[in-house]
């Protein structure tokens, strides 16, 4: 690291943790910024780019990239962006530093559910690091404009409370970058996951052109699906209803800026899942999200046919026209106003 010791941490140097980075260092607080590969830490440090995953954003000198996890050792804040797989291996070899041992503020950034044991990334985080204190950011965040400085407010989650919360907000917040307390941290993460999933329901609508019409109703019977799988799961529905589910579905359910939704348009129009996803830099989180949320869905008693619906055009089980067909297909009902109960047909 160069001189001018780093105040706050980012994990992850992909489109999205770097468009962090960017926006914490922009009243010149000095961020260390780790990235697995050494050649996009020499990328950032001598040419001030990140050209694979955030092209035409001069990188601000307080940023100081690494590919070293022990330079993030002592400091009290981290901001953990690395893909939703990776989370728990990266936090376990994160060193404990010695004067914050127990006192460490970890941020998760990251929006999935971990494939094979079905956890959500806060209970991937207590697990690895289990001395820190964990909070929760989501909402609806595109990188780039994040990292021009464009007005952007998200859900800050704090599993401490009021405190966690008096003591990280202002770490986190910057004139255009707006955090809101909130203490459901399960309801910010399922939110984040679940849209994610949506969002590629939304691209394949797009790219079978099925219109604007198709795509209003699937975000609305898509929320629906996540409310409902979020209050079995503990989370509060006002929680979802806020800037952690509904502002980011909205948001990603409606523009080819988003990973997930340009997947979910090459997807309707004919792709596999394996072309659409051949040699793409940055992550679809959905198409890791949607089998074990379709999985723990159906353990629970929980119907989520949308859910289901993207998990079969994933898997190649059947083209998308004929899984939209399908969906459309199903028996009529009356649309449910209030959060049903468990296991209530959608």
């Amino acid at each position: 690291m160069t001189a001018g010791a780093p105040t706050i941490g980012v994990i992850g140097a992909g489109a999205w943790g770097t468009a962090l980075a960017q926006m914490l260092a922009s009243d010149g607080t000095r961020v260390a910024l780790w990235a697995r590969e050494p050649r996009l830490v020499d990328e950032i440090n001598t040419r001030r780019t990140n050209a694979t995953y955030l092209p035409g954003v001069t990188i601000a000198a307080p940023i100081a990239a690494t590919s070293t996890l022990a330079d993030l050792a002592d400091l009290a804040t981290v901001l953990v962006v690395c893909p939703a797989q990776f989370v728990g291996r990266i936090l376990a070899d994160l060193p404990d530093g010695p004067h914050h041992l127990g006192q460490r503020d970890l941020v998760l950034c990251a929006k999935g559910i971990e494939a094979g044991s079905g956890r959500l990334m806060a209970e991937v985080a207590a697990a690895a690091a289990p001395g820190a204190s964990i909070a929760v950011a989501s909402g609806p965040t595109f990188a780039r404009e994040v990292a021009l400085g464009l007005p952007t407010a998200i859900t800050l989650a704090c599993s401490g409370g009021a405190a966690q919360w008096q003591r990280l907000s202002p770490v986190i917040a910057r004139p255009a970058f707006r955090p809101y307390y909130s203490d459901d941290v399960i309801g910010a993460e399922i939110g984040g996951a679940v849209k994610n999933v949506l969002a590629i329901a939304c691209g394949v609508v797009e790219g079978l052109g099925l219109g604007e019409n198709a795509r209003a109703a699937l975000i609305a019977r898509g929320f629906a699906e996540m409310l409902r799988f979020g209050v079995a799961r503990g989370a509060r529905a006002e929680t979802l209803s806020g800037l952690c589910g509904l502002g980011d579905l909205v948001l990603t359910c409606a523009s080819t800026a988003s990973r997930n939704y340009s997947l979910g348009r090459a997807l309707g129009q004919g792709q596999s899942a394996a072309e659409a996803l051949a040699g793409k830099s940055s992550v679809a989180e959905g198409a890791h999200t949607a089998p074990v949320l379709a999985a723990l869905a159906r353990q629970a008693g929980i119907a989520m046919p949308i859910v289901d619906a993207v998990c079969r055009v994933l898997a190649g089980e059947a083209p998308a026209k004929a899984v939209v067909s399908d969906l459309l297909a199903r028996p009529l009902k009356a649309e449910l106003l209030s959060v049903p109960p468990m296991g209530h047909p959608a």
